[in-house]
């Protein structure tokens, strides 16, 4: 598993976006966004349109409009927010890049395969269980958090 730049980006427009919400602002400029949180406006706009595709933001047009959550910060997951951004949160190399078409194929016996599977399922499960809400809590409880559901 690798976090991607694109996630790490992501997750810092919809915190924003969260605590803008918590406050009752309404919506923000994409460059707005870019230039309050020092990420590149080009990458904000891309990554506000997969989070718009997915649900997770909305539009609003004319001169107040921009960018507000879709959704309440605690329905939306880590993972909704990833799998937005990066269309995946756990890349199997055994299924996209296959080192031995014989030897990966979901057909075939592999002993290693169910490791990568029982670990892609941990994280999924670790991600889905941490909301927005979540994070916009102060790191101690977000890391208490994150140790009980690490536990499960």
């Amino acid at each position: 598993m690798r976090v991607t730049t694109w996630t790490e980006y992501s997750l810092i427009i919809v915190l924003n976006l969260a605590r803008r919400s918590g406050l009752g602002l309404g919506p923000v400029a994409a460059r707005e966004l870019a230039e309050v949180e020092r990420l590149p406006g080009d990458y904000v706009e891309q990554i506000l349109l997969r989070l718009r595709r997915a649900g997770i933001v909305q539009s609003v047009r004319g001169a107040r409009g921009g960018y507000l959550l879709a959704r309440e910060a605690a329905t939306i997951s880590v993972r909704d927010v990833m799998t937005a951004s990066e269309h995946q949160t756990f890349e199997l190399n055994c299924d996209a890049h296959q080192v031995d078409a014989e030897r990966c194929a979901p057909g075939s016996t592999c002993s290693i395969r169910p490791v990568w599977q029982a670990l892609q399922q941990r994280v999924d499960d670790l991600l889905e269980g941490i909301s927005m809400a979540d994070l916009l809590q102060e790191e101690s409880q977000v890391h208490e958090l994150v140790s009980i559901q690490s536990a499960v």
